[in-house]
């Protein structure tokens, strides 16, 4: 589906950071991935990629848990696009997130953003203006770990993205293989 002008449409694909572990005496910021966290971050990789919704381009929080989503993700794709590590992203709200996105040069028609709630999911949901209603749903009631939205735009530029501007077209929470449990369970994203 292309835009005005016959252009493709830009996709903001929103990563929350896998499931993290809490150890003892450990600052927030360094946290690492639990258990479930390391299985869920490549199931995320691999919808992403089933779906066709790899990145140009990935923005990725420094904290060590959106670090390791990132890590475990992209090692599932043939060609992981570069990275940026932005500590902006730890702790920023949904118009701090807007700004850094504005930043993203023209020709990224995907962008992927690894970060941390509430801001991811307060981003989300200022960005969609339209999309299926359960879908918006879904996100209003819950973005947990490993959750993936996609947005979608029409703007000459990302600077153009603004509240109310996109629209939802998916939304995933993949999980991981349990251990014990034969063969893997991944969700697939639900959308148009």
């Amino acid at each position: 589906m292309s835009g005005p002008g016959g252009t493709p449409p830009r996709r903001l694909v929103v990563l929350r950071h896998a499931k993290s572990a809490w150890p003892p005496g450990v600052p927030d910021h360094e946290r690492p991935l639990g258990p479930r966290g390391r299985r869920d971050a490549p199931a995320a990789g691999r919808v992403l990629a089933g779906t066709g919704c790899l990145p140009d381009l990935a923005l990725c929080s420094t904290a060590v848990r959106a670090r390791g989503t990132w890590e475990l993700a992209a090692a599932t794709w043939a060609t992981p696009p570069p990275v940026r590590f932005d500590p902006r992203l730890y702790g920023a709200g949904a118009g701090e997130l807007l700004g850094i996105v504005h930043e993203t040069p023209a020709e990224v028609r995907t962008l992927l953003l690894v970060g941390h709630n509430p801001g991811l999911e307060e981003l989300v949901l200022d960005l969609a203006g339209d999309g299926p209603a359960d879908l918006l749903d879904e996100v209003r009631t819950k973005f947990p770990t490993s959750a993936i939205a996609v947005l979608t735009s029409h703007g000459p530029d990302w600077s153009a993205l603004a509240p109310g501007t996109a629209v939802l077209t998916a939304a995933a929470v993949p999980r991981g293989a349990q251990p014990h449990k034969d063969g893997p369970r991944e969700d697939r994203p639900r959308g148009h």
